[in-house]
């Protein structure tokens, strides 16, 4: 068969098997990743059937690489990087040390050659950006502190990869080195970096923000998405060809240079489709290159250095993040993360081999525990909830994590009738904001500390932790809140809150966000009593809007939105509650210039007893009471003899300085 047809054929059935691998994970409730590599498992040259051209497809993923980098650049802060430095620098020349010392143990232990030791060691050493900055947006803490720590801390390890990279030819090459010599290639290699990273920051963030910004008000959008292409993978190229960098070390520094124009969301939007793409075959194109039988028949060797890389390096960082006082979630972040290795780790095995210093078994035994690592690290991200648990449960061990790292004070006891407010993302610190201006007591529950203290220093009371932790909703004194607002993403972790804030808190009334159909149904089910889907929601104020420009009457467009909400909101209709919203929304509809509002009455209201009748609150304030909600019930049709209780909503229509009035008659203020 022709070479180009198996070429073709090896990149579609990469891809169709990618994705059914991807498909059968999902159904599993495994990682994506683990069905990628399966897929590419199967249609690698060891498995049998239809033998694809597994160093075609390394080439791909070279431009997955590429991507991912570009991609991780964009996002990358050298502001932050720079927060970091203090950890990411030393943490990662000590790991990388430490690292390669562990592997090389274990090689001798295998009865390797000490030269084969040091290719162990290092390859072990090294983790893998892609399956990082992968796992880290999947587990929603690429932002966080811990995230940031962790991939600053590997854009140091590629950095020296660099190095290690250059110095290995020299070392182990043909015929003998003098230190002169070899002195003489470390300073040539630092040099060229530093000259390409200086050519980047000084002239390439001047000269593409330039570039982009004109291709994007003179041309097409398909020439916009081309230039993106070419300066990402043109950069990289010209960081292999100029400097003999790697192109994943210039892929990343042009997206840093391409972050800092104002139009580098639209980059990251355009670049997005060919990322991902390209990582899927990345991780296809490893599972390609595994050798089942290789692994068979030295198993006992794979699980020794799966152990290592997953344990060993874990554990590793762990006495890393205690010896820099990192803190307790981002050290568990930072280990878990470097818990893998990957791309680099292929370079210096390819480079071993071909300085003959790995055997092929050798390298293949180092592919098997990539591949192995990079499939079970989710699951390391999704121990760091019961290890925190456990350490935490250990104050004298907790507070080695947390010696230097700054504390804010826990909430108050006497805290009561407040808003707890989880998350301070956007969602979270709208609300947060809107409630200090109305001088609402606010506690703001923030997992991520650099953000927490962004809280406090806006003038939040605020609790640090993870608030699916309920150990960490203990100490919100939710019993005397008045509502829990959960802003966060993420429907696992919601729903987890809304459970145990209602076991907690059984009369506390719950907001919650969504983003799906099944997300409301999860919610409403963990005891959410009002859900709002952001996309649903923005979608109806688009319609009304455009409607509205169009002519079409306020009414008329009411209707559409009651059709909208009530299929947006299925989940939220028990018995006839979703048919009492629609009324409601109908009637708000039909009379514009009025007021809608809800008033408790107060526990020590005079008015807690009396009919309507009695407070003749039309002649008193001039508004009218339309519907009472006692409980889980709703009345619509109020008539004198209808008796308010303590702890009753009453909604009422009328201006907004009757409603004020009325409202301090009804809470006995």
């Amino acid at each position: 068969m022709h070479g180009d047809t198996i070429l073709l054929m090896t990149f579609v059935l990469a891809l169709v098997a990618a994705f059914a691998g991807g498909m059968v994970a999902r159904a599993l409730r495994l990682p994506p990743i683990v069905g990628y590599l399966a897929g590419g498992l199967i249609v690698g040259p060891f498995t049998p059937g239809f033998s694809g051209d597994s160093h075609a497809m390394n080439q791909l993923a070279e431009i997955g690489v590429m991507f991912m980098m570009f991609g991780t650049g964009l996002h990358f802060s050298f502001k932050d990087l720079n927060e970091v430095k203090g950890i990411a620098v030393p943490g990662a020349i000590v790991q990388i040390t430490l690292g390669t010392l562990a592997g090389y143990a274990l090689a001798m232990a295998f009865g390797w050659q000490p030269e084969a030791g040091v290719m162990l060691g290092l390859s072990v050493s090294i983790a893998s950006t892609v399956v990082l900055i992968k796992n880290l947006t999947d587990a929603g803490l690429y932002q966080s502190r811990g995230g940031r720590i962790a991939t600053g801390w590997l854009i140091v390890e590629d950095l020296a990869t660099v190095v290690i990279l250059v110095v290995l030819p020299v070392v182990f090459g043909p015929g003998e080195t003098s230190p002169a010599e070899l002195a003489s290639e470390l300073a040539l290699a630092l040099a060229k970096t530093v000259a390409f990273v200086a050519l980047m920051l000084v002239v390439g963030s001047r000269v593409l923000p330039w570039l982009l910004a004109k291709i994007a008000r003179f041309c097409p959008r398909e020439l916009f998405q081309l230039a993106v292409v070419v300066i990402a993978l043109g950069t990289a190229l010209a960081a292999a060809m100029l400097f003999d960098l790697s192109f994943a070390l210039g892929a990343f520094l042009a997206g840093v240079v391409v972050g800092t124009s104002k139009l580098s969301h639209r980059v990251a939007a355009e670049a997005i489709p060919f990322q991902d793409l390209f990582s899927i075959i990345f991780f296809a194109s490893v599972g390609m290159m595994v050798n089942p039988s290789t692994l068979t028949a030295h198993l006992g060797e794979l699980i020794a250095l799966v152990a290592l890389i997953m344990i060993g390096k874990w554990l590793i960082n762990m006495v890393l993040g205690a010896l820099f006082s990192t803190g307790l979630r981002s050290s568990l972040t930072i280990a878990a993360g470097l818990a893998q290795i990957g791309e680099f780790s292929f370079i210096i095995g390819q480079t071993g081999m071909s300085l003959g210093v790995l055997s092929a078994d050798q390298y293949s035994l180092i592919l098997g525990g990539a591949v192995i690592s990079i499939a079970l690290n989710t699951f390391v991200f999704k121990l760091e909830g019961p290890l925190e648990r456990a350490i935490v449960s250990r104050p004298r061990l907790a507070a080695v994590y947390e010696r230097h790292v700054r504390q804010i004070e826990l909430p108050k006891e006497e805290l009561s009738g407040h808003v707890v407010v989880i998350g301070y993302g956007h969602a979270g610190s709208c609300v947060a904001d809107v409630l200090q201006g109305l001088e609402v007591p606010c506690l703001v529950v923030e997992r991520d500390l650099t953000v927490a203290e962004e809280a406090e220093a806006e003038g939040a009371q605020v609790l640090v932790g993870d608030a699916a932790n309920s150990e960490i909703l203990a100490h919100a004194h939710l019993d005397r809140a008045r509502v829990l607002v959960i802003a966060i993403r993420g429907e696992a972790s919601a729903e987890m809150i809304a459970r145990d804030a209602r076991e907690q808190a059984p009369d506390l009334h719950i907001v919650a966000r969504a983003d799906n159909d099944d997300a409301v149904v999860a919610l409403v089910e963990a005891g959410v009593n009002e859900v709002v889907r952001p996309e649903l929601e923005g979608g109806i104020e688009l319609m009304r809007h455009a409607l509205l420009d169009l002519g079409y009457r306020p009414r008329q467009i009411q209707g559409y939105v009651n059709d909208l909400r009530e299929s947006g909101y299925e989940a939220l209709a028990d018995g006839s509650r979703a048919q009492r919203r629609m009324a409601f929304d109908r009637m708000l509809a039909s009379m514009r210039d009025v007021d809608l509002h809800w008033v408790c009455v107060g526990e020590n209201s005079a008015v807690a007893g009396k009919s309507l009748a009695e407070l003749d609150l039309r002649a008193a304030v001039g508004v009218n009471a339309v519907a009472l909600r006692h409980g889980e019930t709703i009345e619509m049709f109020l008539d004198g003899a209808t008796v308010l209780h303590a702890g009753d909503a009453v909604g009422l229509m009328g201006t907004s300085e009757a409603l004020d009035r009325a409202e301090e008659i009804l809470r006995g203020e």
